[in-house]
């Protein structure tokens, strides 16, 4: 594995928030990996991203990345054990849904098994930078999506 340039990106905008979701898809992290900072008004997580774009021998690559969610109000989540710290959960993407006055809305970060974390902000405002140089993975990402979440409750995250 040759050394590859280092992802640094933003977004400000749903079509930027797209992008980062396709870098973020099937990203794996601890719970205690994600981290709200109330009083900063900032969502922070650090996950193992896989990387689909730079594998370019099929082999499998993952990097970490660290991102951050800027301008949060509240954040929330569902079918997720927050006090749970070292459970692993699969990032399978990040929508955007406005809210009822221009810019503000919500940050949906969407993971395998239907667990999902609500992030309300005022705008979206998101930063995501590669950490590391890539490595093997052991594994091509594999999962099955679940939509019966109807009967969940979310619990402050």
């Amino acid at each position: 594995m040759a050394d590859t340039p280092l992802l640094k990106i933003a977004a400000l905008d749903q079509g930027d928030l797209a992008v980062i979701s396709a870098h973020l898809q099937d990203a794996v992290l601890r719970v205690g990996d994600l981290r709200w900072m109330k009083s900063a008004g900032k969502l922070a997580l650090v996950a193992n991203r896989f990387d689909h774009f730079g594998d370019k021998a099929g082999s499998g690559e993952r990097r970490q990345c660290g991102i951050q969610i800027s301008r949060v109000r509240h954040v929330a989540a569902r079918n997720i054990t927050m006090n749970d710290k070292t459970a692993i959960v699969s990032l399978l993407a990040m929508t955007f849904q406005p809210g009822k006055e221009a810019p503000e809305g919500v940050i949906e970060m969407l993971f395998a098994g239907g667990g999902a974390v609500r992030v309300e902000v005022e705008c979206i405002e998101v930063a995501m930078a590669d950490l590391s140089q890539p490595w093997r993975a052991r594994a091509r990402p594999d999962h099955e999506l679940d939509a019966d979440d109807a009967n969940s409750k979310d619990a402050d995250a």
